[in-house]
C-alpha cells in the first residue's frame, strides 16, 4: 500500500485536496485491498479553514518522521502565503528527496516552484495563474490547455477538478489503466484518459 500525504493549509481549495483524496481512498485491488493510505497533513495542530469556511482537521503534522510514497500540494488562495513559508518549503524539499511522486493541483504549483522543484521541467496550473507561475518559475515550460503534465517524478495539474484527472492518471501509472477505470467507475466519474 502506498502512503500519500496531502498538505492542507488555510484557504486551500476544497476540491483540490478532496478530489484526489477520494480517488486514492476508494482505489482497491480485485481482492478488496486498499491501494493507498491517505492522510491530510498540516504545519500545525487544529482546524484548517479551507475556502468558503470549510473546516477540516489534519491527520498528521509535517514534523512527523514518517516516510511517504507521494506528497500532493493542492492550490487555492492560501498558496500565496505558503509559497513564502520556509517551514513548508523545507518540508516539501525534504520529502522530494524520498518520495516516488510529488504532485500539485492548481496553484499548488506555485509552492513547488518556490521550493525549486519545477526548474527546467514542464508544468501546468490553474488557467488564471499562468502568469504568476511564469513569474516565480522563469525556467519552467508552462503547458496550457491540459489537465496535467507528467514529468516522471513531478506531476502538476490544472485547477480544481483537474486534480481528479491527475489522481486517476497516477492510479493508472502505478496500478494499470484498468484499475484507474475501475476507480473512476466506482466514483461515477467520466475520466478523460490521456
Amino acid at each position: 500500500m502506498k502512503k500519500v500525504a496531502i498538505l492542507i493549509f488555510d484557504k486551500v481549495e476544497v476540491l483540490d485536496f478532496a478530489g484526489p483524496f477520494e480517488v486514492f481512498s476508494v482505489s482497491y485491488d480485485k481482492a478488496g485491498n486498499k491501494l493507498y493510505d491517505v492522510c491530510l497533513i498540516a504545519e500545525e495542530e487544529g482546524v484548517v479553514k479551507a475556502r468558503n469556511n470549510f473546516q477540516v482537521i489534519p491527520n498528521k503534522l509535517i514534523d512527523t518522521n514518517e516516510k511517504f510514497d507521494m506528497v500532493l500540494i493542492p492550490g487555492g488562495f492560501g498558496t500565496r502565503t505558503e509559497m513564502n513559508n520556509e517551514a513548508i518549503k523545507d518540508w516539501i524539499k525534504a520529502q522530494f528527496e524520498q518520495v516516488e511522486l510529488m504532485l500539485s493541483v492548481c496553484t499548488g504549483s506555485l509552492v513547488l516552484a518556490t521550493s525549486g522543484l519545477l526548474e527546467n521541467i514542464s508544468a501546468t496550473t490553474h488557467h488564471g495563474a499562468f502568469d504568476e507561475l511564469a513569474a516565480v518559475a522563469p525556467n519552467t515550460k508552462i503547458i496550457k490547455g491540459t489537465k496535467y503534465v507528467d514529468n516522471g517524478k513531478v506531476i502538476t495539474s490544472g485547477g480544481i477538478s483537474a486534480g481528479i484527472e491527475m489522481a486517476l492518471h497516477v492510479v493508472a501509472k502505478q496500478y494499470g489503466i484498468e484499475q484507474a477505470r475501475k476507480t473512476a467507475n466506482y466514483m461515477e466519474y467520466t475520466w478523460h484518459e490521456e
